[in-house]
């Protein structure tokens, strides 16, 4: 599953606010706009974002 998918699927769980999941997880409020649009991770802003879901339980 794309790291994309996995941050959608952790907001509608947690019902958190885009904005604030970007700035937890790297500090970008604009994170989940610009992947909504088109933007591409690279390697290790998406480790970043994976770390972040897992250290926050998003396997469950």
């Amino acid at each position: 599953m794309s790291v994309h998918r996995k941050i959608e699927k952790f907001l509608r769980r947690t019902n958190m606010p885009a904005t604030k999941f970007g700035r937890l997880a790297i500090g970008d409020p604009r994170l989940v706009r610009d992947l909504r649009n088109g933007r591409e991770l690279r390697p290790l802003t998406e480790a970043r974002l994976e770390a972040f879901l897992a250290a926050q339980g998003a396997g469950r």
